[in-house]
């Protein structure tokens, strides 16, 4: 048996793709800030899926917390034979006018803590020749995003650090997929106040559906996984569209209709 680590496992998207892991056999190590929310979540899986499910309080936007993640593991005894990077949030606004320290702190969450964890185990997967990474990233990777300018960027980031990991480890028992949804019913759009937002009032997928395309595209070793038929049928048109287009488009989608 395996064992999954899974960050910002606590609600949305990675809860539920800890609910797809343990539900197909694989021990657990989750990841998030909220400690009740996340040992109530350890404790029904261990109880329903019989398998182990550890849980750590963390807070990635810590530059230290990844290091102490794999510290406490190794420490444990525990190897990690698949890291899922699902921790993540974005904000909504101009660059100009948002707290400079906060968009910084999503760096560090949404790249450099996804970077760092990693590569911490990636060397123990190969040694093993099992396993794998998926990583949790956005349709707004594939395209510029105005009045999200980072969070777009950062999400460009994991698509494109994820499709050159799939290549680096391909021929091994490895596999590296990145799950790239369009608006998802989370916490994640009221923390990044857009839940206004023309875009996500286009509709949203569920968190459960997500979850579970994303966890069978990852297990066919698909590469890049888009849920939802509208959603790939968009980054098709973005990849073939002007990029000034693209960038009108996704000023008026990011927008509610209130801010001119």
């Amino acid at each position: 048996m395996t064992t999954a680590l899974i960050t910002g496992a606590s609600s949305g998207i990675g809860r539920a793709l800890a609910r797809e892991f343990a539900a197909d056999g694989h021990h657990l190590v989750l990841v998030a800030r909220r400690e009740a929310a996340l040992q109530e979540l350890a404790d029904g899986l261990t109880r329903a899926h019989r398998v182990n499910a550890r849980a750590i309080v963390a807070d990635l936007t810590r530059a230290q917390a990844p290091r102490d993640i794999a510290g406490e593991l190794s420490r444990a005894g525990l190897a990690v034979d698949v890291v899922v990077n699902n921790a993540g949030f974005g904000m909504s606004g101009a660059l100009a006018a948002l707290p400079p320290e906060r968009q910084l702190e999503m760096i560090q969450v949404n790249v450099t803590a996804l970077t760092e964890l990693t590569r911490l185990f990636l060397p123990g997967m190969l040694e093993r020749n099992r396993g794998g990474v998926l990583n949790v990233g956005s349709t707004a990777g594939f395209q510029p995003g105005p009045f999200m300018a980072v969070y777009y960027a950062t999400k460009a980031y994991v698509v494109a650090f994820s499709e050159a990991l799939a290549e680096e480890t391909a021929g091994s028992g490895l596999r590296i997929s990145c799950l790239a949804p369009g608006p998802t019913a989370t916490g994640f759009a009221e923390e990044a106040q857009v839940n206004e937002s023309r875009l996500f009032k286009l509709g949203t997928m569920n968190a459960e559906v997500v979850a579970r395309i994303g966890y069978r595209g990852w297990k066919r070793g698909t590469v890049i996984v888009v849920p939802g038929f509208t959603n790939r049928v968009g980054i098709l048109a973005v990849r073939l569209s002007p990029r000034f287009a693209v960038r009108k488009l996704l000023r008026f989608l990011n927008t509610a209709r209130s801010r001119p």
